[in-house]
């Protein structure tokens, strides 16, 4: 039986893989958005059903949305935008700055 890995051993195993730093940013990015989708919806005292009324989605969508499940279109984020009362912006940031 071989030696157990700490996590950081095993993160830095997997993030040599070809693609892993790709597939690791984007599913970042789905974690930030949905977080933030769900953050505001609690905001504004909505519940799932309401927020998916007001896009135009089935519940299971939005769960799934903000479950970091799911990479939205453009189109996607500016209806939920506009449901949550809110203004989309988009940015790119220079890597150093971004974290």
């Amino acid at each position: 039986m071989g030696e157990r890995k700490t996590w950081a051993d095993k993160k830095a195993e997997i993030m040599s893989r070809p693609g892993a730093g790709a597939a690791y940013e984007a599913a970042r990015i789905r974690f930030e958005l949905g977080e933030a989708v769900r953050l505001r919806r609690e905001q504004l005292g909505l519940t799932q059903t309401e927020l998916a009324e007001r896009t135009g989605l089935k519940q299971p969508a939005v769960a799934r949305f903000e479950a970091g499940g799911t990479m939205p279109t453009i189109p996607m984020l500016e209806r939920l935008a506009e449901a949550l009362e809110m203004r989309l912006s988009v940015q790119f940031q220079p890597l150093q700055e971004a974290s």
